[in-house]
């Protein structure tokens, strides 16, 4: 049995914290005692029961509120790097720092210290070159570029640091040996089957009515609206549909994220705007949804639209999967790692009339059976309890080694 820690930047259902939560509960099922220690920026805590112990760190309001206002202007615009103090640095440093003071102060002690994430990580860094820790892991999700010197310097130290990098796919293992020199062996993500399947438990009814979603057909997106997720090409290739199926309506759900893409959302809020794209009707945009709410909401959609431009593996589809929804998502690394022609409809990312085909394509009916039968295995190759006994692997070599 080991003692292990492992630590993320929110609270809130992004990949990086699901897989955090999914994991402990795993290895809390296998027998070890395990804590997820995280940033609780609203005090509400996580965003549904664990089934494992957790302490929620207390962060304050970013520090300057005047330089947060200020980063709608600078973070899509390329200016982020060229000002001496800006809003985005200064949120990290304050986050890092809140992990720091809390962590500093902890009085439970741990086999395993393992981040999820760039904060987290430097955090541990600076615990570690003090004494106050032994050693760190961290999982690389995937990597990440900045304009601002100071993001880009802590987005490497959380790489190049840690005394044992782990990574989720083959792409993201090649990227971190070629960018960084670093050996990250490969853990699996997982899909919990129990949460997300077919079976209809009788929400799906009254969440249509609360959304609104009474169209056909019904695409479904999770992550909100933002450049990685590529809601912009998502939109114009529904803008498309909707001129053969005008009743179709598109489900953005999710969206919360540590960093402001204003700019991106505004162009994105103008384009509907300009093709009179009722919002609500037409387009959903529920939100972060409640916990129990995610299974229900596959389940009221007839096929699954993913067409982002980076992920570190995609734990989305795997639900989408699961809940036996037919695929359309990029052609592109690590989707192509698990996903093939026969069981998902791979596309071009950078066109809109790729994404637009593949919506139109997808609804035949023989096309959506044969993508169903292909991909039905999947879920069962990416299990949490799996990935448990990986990281477990894992975990024993290094503390050999140290």
């Amino acid at each position: 049995m080991l003692k292990i820690a492992l630590f993320t930047y929110s609270t809130k259902p992004r990949g990086g914290v699901i897989h955090t939560i999914e994991l402990a509960e795993a290895l809390q099922a296998a027998g070890h005692q395990v804590c997820i220690y995280a940033l609780d920026k609203d005090n509400l805590g996580f965003h549904r029961p664990l089934n494992c112990p957790s302490k929620l760190i207390p962060t304050q309001p970013a520090a300057d509120r005047q330089l947060l206002l200020q980063r709608k202007q600078v973070l899509l615009e390329g200016e982020i790097g060229n000002r001496s103090s800006n809003p985005v640095d200064e949120l990290i440093k304050q986050r890092i720092q809140e992990f720091i003071a809390y962590l500093s102060q902890e009085t439970a002690k741990y086999d395993i210290y393992h981040s999820q994430d760039c904060i987290s990580s430097n955090a541990l860094k600076v615990l570690r070159d003090r004494g106050i820790i032994p050693q760190f892991i961290r999982t690389v999700h995937h990597i990440d570029e900045f304009n601002s010197p100071y993001l880009q310097e802590c987005h490497d130290r959380s790489i190049l640091e840690p005394d044992l990098c782990l990574c989720v796919s083959q792409y993201w293992q090649q990227e971190l040996k070629q960018q960084y020199g670093v050996d990250a062996p490969i853990i699996i993500n997982g899909v919990n089957t129990d949460r997300f399947n077919r079976r209809d438990n009788g929400k799906e009814a009254r969440l249509k009515q609360r959304l609104g979603i009474k169209g056909s057909p019904v695409y479904l997106t999770i992550g909100g609206i933002e450049p990685r997720k590529n809601s912009l090409k998502l939109l114009q290739a529904f803008i498309k549909v909707l001129t053969t199926h005008p009743q179709a309506q598109l489900i953005i759900a999710g969206g919360e994220t540590l960093f402001d893409y204003e700019p991106y959302r505004l162009k994105f809020f103008d384009l509907a705007k300009q093709n009179q794209i009722d919002i609500g009707e037409s387009l959903i945009l529920p939100g972060v949804m409640p916990d129990e709410d995610i299974p229900v909401l596959y389940r009221c959609a007839d096929a699954f639209v993913f067409p982002s431009v980076k992920e570190g593996w995609g734990l989305v589809l795997l639900e989408a999967i699961a809940s036996r929804l037919p695929i359309i998502t990029s052609k592109i690394p690590p989707f192509t790692e698990f996903l093939d022609e026969e069981t998902a409809l791979l596309v071009d990312p950078n066109s809109s009339t790729a994404i637009a085909n593949a919506m139109e394509t997808i609804l035949d009916m023989q096309l959506t059976h044969k993508l169903l039968e292909g991909s039905a295995a999947i879920p069962q190759q990416y299990s949490w309890q799996q990935s448990a006994q990986m990281h477990q692997k894992h975990y024993a070599k290094l503390l050999q080694n140290h």
